[in-house]
């Protein structure tokens, strides 16, 4: 039990973001309306899917410092959950842009530079099944990693706020806390973003631990 409390906090707020989400009271906005409330559930997307990605940077750094075949198993498997959590920020944004903007996808230089980075990692994913032989699969991969990453935060925190852009906080555009992200929302946000972060953490500790299982029992064949 000890050992499993930030799993336990992970379910609870994702449990409380859910239902607070849908049921509490939030600010009426011109044009956003009660769609603000995927304000719970597409930012805390990315943030999730940030903070995976860098633990898989990271450990492709760490790989080639140390070509420990461990932190390459991480960042592998960091690299395909956060990918998980980028899918699903790509979907509940599209669906916010459907009822705020008119349609699925528009061209906004945000949307536009998450499609380019998700097909980046796509390459990464491809790369590392073209390559068989275990240490010079993970060498590469690490050094295209650390490229993907620095793309991502090219196209997602640079790009947008140099040029105009619908997103807030993007391209001169007020961020949520100046002008409707009120205490109501707050009391959900914050855990919320925690508690995806945590389950995007939980996610990962499971992948791991079923990759290096199975790399045992397919060096043990």
């Amino acid at each position: 039990m000890k050992k499993n409390w930030w799993k336990i906090i992970a379910f609870v707020f994702v449990l409380y973001t859910i239902i607070a989400g849908f049921l509490f009271k939030v600010p009426a906005q011109p044009i956003l309306h009660e769609s603000i409330r995927n304000l719970y559930f597409h930012v805390p997307m990315w943030f999730s899917m940030m903070t995976i990605l860098f633990v898989s940077v990271w450990h492709s750094i760490k790989y080639l410092s140390k070509s420990n075949i461990e932190s390459d198993i991480v960042a592998s498997r960091a690299a395909h959950t956060g990918m998980l959590f980028g899918a699903l920020g790509l979907v509940t944004g599209s669906i916010w842009a459907r009822y705020t903007w008119g349609a699925w996808w528009v061209a906004d230089t945000k949307l536009n530079g998450a499609a380019i980075t998700t097909l980046i990692y796509t390459a990464y994913f491809i790369l590392r099944g073209s390559i068989d032989e275990e240490q010079k699969r993970a060498r590469i991969a690490a050094v295209y990693n650390i490229f993907a990453y620095v793309m991502l935060i090219v196209f997602l925190m640079i790009l947008p706020r140099m040029s105009d852009s619908l997103h807030p906080g993007n391209g001169g555009n007020p961020g949520f806390n100046k002008y409707d992200l009120d205490s109501n929302m707050r009391v959900v946000f914050y855990p919320a973003v925690i508690g995806w972060i945590l389950l995007g953490v939980w996610i990962l500790s499971l992948q791991i631990r079923f990759e290096k299982i199975k790399r045992k029992i397919y060096l043990r064949d």
